[in-house]
């Protein structure tokens, strides 16, 4: 029994121009088969994909704080003018600088046009074959417990560990790398991004969430109300939900 990771999720005021914004971004298409839009790669709708995560925009009727979100995507580049080429698209696109307080360093930071942040990574050879998402980045106060909790969560494979960071990947060696970086304070306010899970076809999501409760998970109330979905967060607090099944066809 396992679970695998298949997409982020962004709350956003304006979930269309969201999920708009991010689908050109990394060259995809987006999709808005009911409520949400979905970003996921461009030549019509497959969902799960089989290779990589999409990104699934859900409306919400509240802006974001000016919190940094403890989530964020790091996005890849094969040169430095294809990092210096791709800040500026996205700055066309309605990208913003961002601080969160990096200094100098080589890689960019932006937020998505509700401030959501993210980097464009200086290129970087580990992340050759990820696709344009080099990797789900997660602040934490203890990465050997979060490695822990989501290797035993998903079917996702341990890669490295130190006491300030872990990689975690799928067991198939494609798609993005999943990290989780040390930083000093704990969680403290609900994030606007999040993971979703999907059982396997043979697996019960019932038993998948009883399952990730005792591997340290507890249930969260983010007034969903009778949903399909599970909502749980990890031993940290970060939010995320355990899916029920595909959603129909657009």
């Amino acid at each position: 029994m396992a679970l695998r990771p298949v997409q982020v999720n962004i709350k956003a005021v304006d979930a269309p121009a969201v999920g708009r914004f991010w689908a050109e971004a990394l060259g995809w298409s987006a999709f808005s088969p009911g409520v949400t839009t979905y970003a996921g790669p461009a030549g019509g709708r497959v969902w799960p994909e089989p290779v990589g995560l999409g990104i699934d925009v859900v409306p919400v009727p509240h802006p974001k704080t000016p919190a940094k979100n403890r989530l964020h995507l790091d996005l890849a580049t094969t040169s430095a003018a294809h990092q210096a080429e791709l800040v500026a698209r996205l700055r066309s696109l309605g990208a913003t600088p961002a601080d969160v307080g990096q200094g100098d360093v080589p890689w960019t930071v932006l937020a998505d046009p509700e401030g959501n942040e993210f980097c464009v990574l200086e290129p970087r050879e580990i992340y050759r074959d990820t696709g344009p998402i080099a990797a789900v980045v997660v602040d934490c106060v203890d990465p050997g417990t979060m490695a822990r909790f989501w290797t035993g969560a998903t079917d996702w494979t341990l890669l490295e560990l130190t006491p300030d960071q872990a990689s975690l990947r799928s067991a198939q060696g494609v798609g993005p790398y999943l990290e989780f970086l040390r930083v000093p304070d704990p969680k403290t306010t609900p994030d606007r991004v999040h993971l979703d899970l999907l059982p396997y076809p043979a697996d019960d999501k019932a038993a998948e969430a009883d399952r990730l409760r005792a591997l340290g998970a507890t249930d969260l109330d983010l007034g969903q109300g009778d949903a399909p979905w599970t909502c749980l967060s990890d031993p940290e607090g970060h939010e995320f939900c355990v899916l029920a099944a595909p959603p129909p066809p657009s």
